[in-house]
């Protein structure tokens, strides 16, 4: 399972969402799309694409079996129903993380948390990308 905004999907994305998929080998590959809400209090500004067309783009990369929305109110709850085997964290993500694996030990999810590389960090990142189409 792996986690994110997914502005404008970008090639840093595929290749978080490439490493996700050796990662999880004989299994499926989840990805939680955070919500409108979630974005503006983690990053400071709404996405420019809203919540329901990001999940579409992720679907149309084929690289996810099955593509969810992040909860609202606490991130917890749809992780643990969905109880991964592996999250994959990107190099950059930090809200929610510091705790993450012990948290969900004590819902009784026991996870392995991995967090992945950067591809061309300097180029390919949603932040930069806005600034340009500004």
């Amino acid at each position: 399972m792996l986690f994110g905004t997914f502005d404008y999907i970008h090639p840093g994305h595929l290749h978080f969402f490439k490493q996700a998929r050796k990662l999880a080998k004989n299994s499926y590959v989840i990805i939680s799309v955070a919500r409108d809400v979630n974005v503006k209090k983690i990053k400071g500004n709404k996405p420019v694409i809203k919540e329901l067309e990001r999940v579409k783009a992720v679907k149309k990369t084929g690289l996810a079996d099955k593509v969810v929305l992040g909860g609202k109110k606490s991130f917890l709850p749809h992780i643990v129903k969905e109880k991964p085997h592996i999250i994959a964290l990107g190099y950059d993500q930090s809200a929610y993380t510091e705790h993450l694996k012990e948290n969900l030990q004590k819902l009784g999810v026991p996870v392995i948390i991995k967090r992945l590389k950067p591809y061309k960090p300097h180029v390919y990142k949603s932040s930069l990308i806005k600034k340009k189409r500004a």
